[in-house]
């Protein structure tokens, strides 16, 4: 987004406070007022123009107009029109002195606020304070906080954060030391040092020792924080080492917008009501600086625009306010930004680049010995009883690879089938996913795909959720595994499976030809031509061109040449794909080019969110949970992991040890391989 900041409100060109004056003046004259005219005055100038407009109220008329309007107006738009009205310091300390007065503390406001101000936006706030209610704001906020929490806020009120651009290596490899010491290699936190370090550090040194701590320690700040630190204290240092510096500009904003700071809900435009003191202090408070950055980003993230979300859940003259504070529709055709396309497409790449090592948690056993592991898998299911937990211990802590010398092993000395002394000793979930571990991958998943379509009815899920997400040469040993396994081709089992369109994008996917190259911007651009409006202006009317088009496209492009498609796309169609898709297709062909386009984006996110459908609601879908633990737990389970927990906050070690129980979660927990 670079450092230019965009508001919707602008100086109003040929303004003149004298007329402004009369006219609102005028408006709240006699009987009732004409708000109509109140709103279009002051939503359509900019806050020094509106301090101008106050001052020729007063010498006008002798009257103070923000007393007037409190008069004339009420509720919600009230509210809105008198925050509009104050300086931006005096607009903040009303917020706070709200915030901190009577039983109670809104600590999500005071994070709001002294999280994301300037150091000369921090001094005019104090000062404002100080005029406003002849009190001291750091007693105040002293008095109506504690601990770590009331530490970090009274940092913050100094306003004495380094500006320096110039960024010391030095400096950001001792913090980044710093931080992991203070938090990951201590017993406890040391919370002083990340006070310290989020307090006082630049902007520009924060971003470097965020990316530093990324790559020195395989793990975001954010999950560290979250680890860490807890309550208001970890939802302030997130706003402040996250959301408040990573993305300045409109990210932590639009997820204000949607939600309170730093956590996914309650939902401030959603839902059950809105939250109107949230929205109204956002929207007066970055209608001049960047709400079109906001703008942009919201939609990217959300598929639909603030203008639409504010005008499905707000009513009257409040609505009308906000939406010209809102400056547009984005979802209006033309109004939407091509930078947004770059926002998105950024997003993407940035996942890549953070996570561009893909890691898994189960690795090759130092100093394996399968004759050791051999003869204890044995002692381990002699006699009465089984040691489930020496078979949980073994088989999940060894590779793949190492699993197979075990099973030649085991059969070379004691003449018996491992798999079959497994199978007849234990049983149930345990039994699936230590079988599982057991087979080579190829094999695995070409079993998973044998029993998706086996029996009364077929197992769309699994299809799409394998065949979507196997790299070419996974693709192709599968088909190997099949046939040698059970004797038919793999496509001519879906063939008879399956049918329609789906079928055709299975088989499509199941030959493992995808293109294996980069980018090409020319191609892209004419594979992003394929939208809704041009396909219904076609003679054949029906959805049949556009899903084969989609297949030919998202069934066999290079990963990177479709991310750059996706971009393209968002340009020409203000939407992204997986939003069109979802709206123009229906059934298992949506699901499945829904899942090459999540795969395509950030595969472990795709698998995140798997997991975490899986485990949600009542009862657990541990078929989905064992193929997708056994399958990734050698190639991206980790990354599965900080997926999970940024996108869901909660671990997915937490998540599996509420969902099930007994051996099965002792496994489950050892391939999980850690608490984030």
């Amino acid at each position: 987004m670079g450092a230019k900041y965009r508001g919707s409100i602008h100086d109003f060109p040929g303004f003149d406070p004298n007329q402004d004056a009369e006219a609102l003046y005028t408006a709240m004259k006699g009987f009732g007022s004409d708000k109509e005219a109140i709103l279009d005055i002051i939503t359509s100038r900019s806050n020094r123009q509106r301090q101008e407009i106050c001052q020729s109220y007063k010498s006008l008329y002798g009257k103070d107009l923000i007393a007037d309007l409190k008069y004339e107006l009420t509720g919600k738009f009230e509210r809105l029109i008198v925050g509009l009205m104050r300086p931006p310091a005096y607009c903040d300390a009303k917020e706070i002195k709200d915030a901190i007065s009577g039983i109670g503390t809104d600590e999500k406001c005071l994070i709001e606020i002294l999280a994301s101000r300037t150091n000369e936006q921090m001094h005019q706030l104090v000062a404002a304070y100080k005029d406003a209610y002849e009190r001291d704001l750091e007693a105040d906020i002293i008095g109506d906080t504690s601990g770590h929490f009331q530490k970090m806020l009274v940092v913050l009120l100094q306003g004495t954060r380094e500006e320096d651009d110039v960024v010391s290596e030095d400096l950001v490899q001792q913090d980044v030391q710093d931080l992991y010491e203070a938090g990951e290699l201590k017993w406890g936190t040391d919370e002083a040092q990340f006070i310290y370090i989020l307090g006082n550090r630049s902007k520009q040194h924060l971003r470097l020792v965020f990316d530093e701590y990324l790559k020195t320690t395989g793990k975001p700040i954010e999950a560290s924080i979250r680890g860490e630190l807890s309550g208001d204290f970890e939802k302030l240092m997130l706003a402040v080492g996250f959301r408040g510096f990573w993305n300045t500009a409109g990210s932590y904003w639009h997820s204000s917008l949607l939600s309170s700071p730093c956590s996914p809900n309650p939902l401030v435009l959603q839902g059950l009501g809105t939250r109107d003191n949230t929205l109204i202090r956002i929207m007066v408070s970055r209608s001049e600086l960047d709400m079109l950055d906001i703008r942009e980003i919201f939609r990217t993230k959300y598929e639909k625009s603030l203008y639409s979300m504010i005008k499905n859940d707000t009513s009257g003259e409040y609505k009308k306010s906000l939406l010209k504070l809102c400056g547009g529709d984005d979802d209006a055709a033309g109004q939407f930004f091509p930078e947004a396309a770059q926002v998105a497409y950024q997003m993407w790449e940035l996942s890549a680049v953070a996570r561009v090592e893909l890691k898994g948690t189960v690795r090759p056993a130092n100093d394996f010995n399968p004759d050791a592991d051999a003869k204890a898998l044995r002692k381990a299911m002699k006699g009465l009883g089984t040691d489930e937990d020496t078979i949980i211990d073994i088989i999940t802590h060894r590779s793949n690879a190492q699993r197979q010398q075990i099973r030649q092993t085991f059969k070379s000395h004691f003449g018996r089938d491992l798999m079959s002394d497994l199978k007849s000793e234990i049983s149930g979930d345990l039994a699936r996913l230590i079988l599982g571990l057991m087979m080579p991958p190829a094999h695995y998943d070409a079993k998973q795909l044998k029993k998706a379509m086996e029996g009364a009815g077929t197992d769309e899920k699994a299809l799409i959720e394998i065949l979507a997400t196997r790299t070419n040469a996974e693709i192709r040993a599968i088909n190997e595994a099949y046939k040698e396994d059970y004797h038919k081709s793999l496509e001519d089992a879906l063939s008879s499976d399956t049918s329609g369109h789906f079928r055709r994008i299975l088989i499509s996917l199941a030959t493992g030809n995808r293109e294996e190259g980069g980018e090409n911007l020319d191609q892209a651009r004419e594979d992003a031509q394929v939208r809704p409006p041009e396909i219904a202006d076609t003679p054949s009317g029906d959805k049949t061109s556009l899903e084969t088009r989609f297949m030919t496209i998202l069934c066999t492009r290079s990963y990177p040449h479709l991310r750059r498609v996706f971009q393209e796309f968002i340009k020409m169609t203000n939407y992204d794909v997986e939003h069109t898709i979802k709206k123009e297709m229906s059934g298992d062909v949506r699901d499945a080019f829904v899942a090459i386009v999540q795969s395509v984006k950030n595969k472990p996110l795709f698998f995140a969110d798997k997991l975490y459908k899986s485990m949600k609601g009542a009862g657990t879908d541990e078929k989905t949970l064992t193929r997708i633990m056994v399958s990734r737990s050698e190639i991206d389970l980790l990354n599965i992991r900080r997926e999970f927990i940024e996108k869901y906050d909660k671990s997915l070690h937490q998540a599996i040890e509420g969902d099930t129980s007994g051996d099965f979660l002792k496994a489950l927990l050892a391939l999980c391989g850690g608490e984030d």
